[in-house]
């Protein structure tokens, strides 16, 4: 709707009147009745305008001012929803892919946590999202150890992740049978074993590392005995590494 004023005629009426008085009544021969007519004038134009003011009034159908139409378009327009910002790429192809399917893998286990109500499994899930975090991180930190956790990626993790699947479909089903009461308590079980196999390849992450730091170790004690600085009953250490399997 459109703003419209309507001006009011009454203040130029009573402008005319005092022209019309003074013409018919009173003398306009002198300069000085020209100028007490023209601020009586004014002084009734003012007085007719505070009497009777110009009206506002909006009529539908017709377009308002632009800059008017504009700020109320301004004023309703509502905020637009904040897109999530794309991860950046880390130049490494397989490092992107990895941080996508680190992604994917724990939003798929907080879906499950929510939905599967047993409190133990619950717990193991929040542990394995925990463990599946740390182990993908470590590889993006440390590109070189991602073939060690190749067969985590291609078979463990999206095993799990189906099992678990599988067990929330049954739990949700509500009814009790030998096949799902059977499979439930096969995968209750099994939950412990899988817990011990992300611990154990976490763990296997760091198996190079402990054993530099091992070698390193052992290498300062031996050269501490060498200078008498070990203290006294103090003996060599050899160190050792050993390779981790993971298994489920």
């Amino acid at each position: 709707m459109a703003k419209h004023v309507k001006r009011s005629t009454i203040p130029i009426y009573l402008v005319g009147v005092v022209w019309l008085v003074f013409g018919l009544f009173l003398s306009l021969s002198q300069p000085m009745d020209y100028v007490l007519c023209a601020v009586i004038s004014i002084a009734a134009f003012v007085v007719g305008k505070a009497i009777f003011p110009d009206k506002h009034y909006q009529m539908p159908g017709q377009e308002e001012p632009k800059q008017e139409k504009k700020e109320e378009q301004e004023a309703k327009k509502e905020p637009e929803p904040q897109k999530p910002e794309a991860p950046k790429s880390t130049g490494n192809p397989e490092i992107d892919n990895l941080i996508k399917e680190r992604e994917r893998a724990l939003s798929e286990m907080r879906r499950l946590n929510d939905s599967i109500e047993d409190e133990t499994i619950s717990a193991q899930i929040d542990h394995l999202e925990e463990i599946t975090s740390k182990i993908i991180d470590q590889v993006i930190k440390e590109p070189s150890k991602l073939p060690q956790i190749r067969r985590f990626l291609n078979y463990y993790l999206p095993t799990t992740l189906k099992i678990l699947n599988a067990y929330d479909r049954m739990d949700a089903a509500g009814v009790s049978g030998d096949n799902i009461d059977s499979t439930k308590q096969r995968v209750e079980r099994m939950m412990g074993t899988i817990v011990k196999a992300f611990d154990k390849q976490l763990d296997a992450l760091f198996g190079a590392e402990a054993m530099d730091i091992s070698t390193d170790i052992t290498v300062m004690e031996n050269l501490l005995a060498q200078e008498g600085l070990a203290g006294e009953g103090k003996t060599t250490t050899k160190s050792q590494g050993s390779d981790v399997t993971l298994e489920l």
